[in-house]
């Protein structure tokens, strides 16, 4: 069994509640990290352990803090993002429905880092119940001297305040966010300045995932050098994932990174297999946004080697025969899965979330849905195929924010990998209309890289 950091108490019963999370060591990162600790001596402890960004960028979470700017006089800001919208993405609503209280930790121990006197937690608006729970933590803990003025006497003051959004994927958005927290429309700005120099009421402002931050309190107890040793090179510690789809045992699992994909969907100890004795067929393993697989090219690498959970093995071959771990939202699908219309759902999602600001994200998106609706309803040509390729280049790279990247991505790859199942809604619109394409060779063992390269 892997060791858990953040879920390790997640069925205690009570959890939720101040006293009982004080009974399995709760707030302890704080007082250790006040009473005994400076503010560089916390950023560097979160440097050395490796930490990168759970959100789904996998920036390093330390130097992202040490970019942060500190003019005299100007005030500093920490904003946590849990505007979690990302389709296939759960893991921080689950963590703040049933551990509100280690993110407030989390929270007072990053803004003590970054001498933050007030903070953010914005959230995504539908999640009302979690901004309910989020309060009443707050509360709990500015009673018992966690927040507020000199905490514990160290001469640390903070201020936490929860902060609802509008709903808008496009406010998961660093910059979009730092807009919609002022008040204006959940526009992404133009970088630079970045956040770190100009970013809530142009004062430095760090903004870091709701995992992001929680992670900090284990990296804190236990030390860099402790967390440091979970995981495989550059990928260290442990990640939340939200599985879904066609899975015998959906839901949130903490991971050791270096899991193998394999072990993942299959063993008991995570998500059992695929359900109903169904073959898996492909594989979205970061959220919407990240590359669609194949079930062959999930398992295994190109040159053959075990594909594991780590941000460098999912990534392995690049757009080509790779993915990302994203956000870490893990949609497993069965071979009855039609591979054309999750594209178009996908693809309507992006639309509707486009912001607008950018034509080719703002048109782009549009076209791409009509486009992948024509082919699901049987209207489609061969050359529709091409377009939409062609149309996803002309968004990826050239929009202000990476929504438009997000968009081109995922039917890129699935146009990529899935090809011949495109065309066949072409070829055969009226057989497409009342059943799926079915697994195909999807599954089928790769070649090995000799009979790829052959070595004359």
């Amino acid at each position: 069994m892997g060791r858990k950091l953040l879920l390790e108490h997640i069925n205690v019963p009570g959890i939720n509640s101040l006293e009982v999370y004080r009974q399995k060591g709760g707030y302890r990162a704080v007082e250790k990290a006040l009473k005994t600790l400076t503010p560089d001596e916390v950023v560097e402890e979160v440097k050395k352990s490796g930490l990168r960004g759970r959100g789904g960028a996998g920036f390093p979470t330390g130097m992202k803090w040490s970019f942060l700017a500190k003019p005299e006089g100007v005030p500093r800001y920490l904003v946590c993002n849990g505007d979690e919208s990302e389709p296939g993405t759960f893991k921080d609503r689950y963590l703040m429905t049933h551990i509100p209280h280690l993110l407030i930790e989390g929270m007072i121990v990053s803004s003590f880092a970054l001498g933050a006197n007030t903070s953010y937690i914005y959230l995504r608006g539908e999640m009302m119940p979690q901004i309910r729970i989020l309060e009443k933590a707050i509360a709990e803990a500015k009673n018992a001297g966690f927040l507020g003025k000199n905490i514990l006497g160290s001469g640390f003051d903070l201020e936490l305040y929860v902060q609802p959004g509008g709903g808008a994927y496009i406010c998961g958005e660093e910059t979009a966010l730092i807009e919609s927290l002022e008040g204006k429309r959940g526009n992404p700005r133009i970088k630079p300045p970045f956040p770190a120099i100009s970013g809530l009421y142009n004062c430095p402002t760090v903004v870091n995932n709701v995992e992001s931050i929680a992670a900090t309190v284990p990296i804190i107890n236990d030390g860099a050098e402790e967390y440091a040793k979970i995981g495989i090179g550059r990928s260290t510690g442990t990640k939340l994932i939200s599985a879904s789809g066609n899975l015998n045992r959906p839901g949130v699992y903490e991971i050791e990174l270096g899991v193998s994909v394999e072990e993942f969907i299959y063993s008991d100890q995570y998500c059992g297999g695929i359900a109903n004795g169904k073959r898996l067929k492909a594989v979205v393993a970061g959220g919407s946004s990240v590359p669609i697989l194949p079930a062959n090219l999930i398992l295994k690498t190109i040159n053959g080697d075990n594909r594991l959970m780590t941000y460098e093995s999912l990534a392995d071959g690049g757009f080509a025969s790779g993915t990302m771990l994203g956000s870490g939202g893990f949609v497993a699908y069965d071979e009855d899965q039609c591979i054309v219309r999750n594209t178009w759902n996908f693809s309507r999602f992006y639309h509707h979330e486009s912001c607008g600001q950018c034509s080719p994200c703002r048109e782009g998106t549009g076209w791409m849905e009509k486009v992948l609706h024509r082919l699901e309803y049987g209207h489609g040509k061969l050359s529709d195929i091409d377009l939409l390729v062609d149309v996803s280049k002309k968004i990826e790279g050239n929009t202000i924010c990476p929504l438009g990247d997000a968009a081109a991505w995922p039917v890129a790859s699935a146009i990529r990998h899935f090809r011949d199942e495109f065309e066949w809604h072409v070829s055969h619109p009226k057989e497409a209309m009342e059943r799926n394409y079915g697994l195909a060779n999807y599954a089928d063992p790769l070649p090995k890289p000799e009979d790829l390269h052959p070595v004359n």
